[in-house]
């Protein structure tokens, strides 16, 4: 079956949806994707099948490429949110996981690049949660 996904950034000016599966979805714990992000790992979904339909806002997007590398991120010129991106070649899509507004069926595959984790995420599940802003 064919997952139809909708995404969209903070602000609101860009809108997406994407048509097909995804095939991996990884916690990468690089030092990359933890400066691209500013938290402990990047939450990303893979799919070499899909499609990408930017419904509005794609004038507003940016990418940004790391030189010499296949590091890239695309992200919103208003708001700074994460968007998907797709390789120069068309061989793959990488969407960030928070950027969707719909729910997607498949779990994280694994937590990748975990020598570069962090020193401070480290049994995360031991620290309180709680469901809003302490007071």
């Amino acid at each position: 079956m064919t997952d139809l996904t909708t995404g969209s950034c903070l602000c609101g000016a860009v809108e997406f949806q994407i048509s097909g599966d995804f095939e991996k979805f990884f916690l990468c714990h690089c030092s990359r994707c933890r400066k691209a992000t500013g938290s402990a790992h990047a939450a990303n979904l893979f799919s070499s099948t899909a499609t990408l339909t930017w419904l509005s806002g794609e004038d507003r997007i940016k990418t940004f490429k790391v030189a010499g590398t296949r590091f890239e991120k695309s992200f919103c010129m208003e708001c700074g949110s994460a968007l998907p991106g797709v390789r120069d070649n068309g061989a793959g899509m990488m969407v960030p996981a928070g950027s969707l507004d719909s729910s997607v069926s498949i779990r994280p595959n694994a937590h990748i690049f975990c020598e570069s984790r962090a020193d401070w995420d480290d049994h995360l599940e031991r620290v309180q949660q709680l469901d809003c802003r302490p007071g």
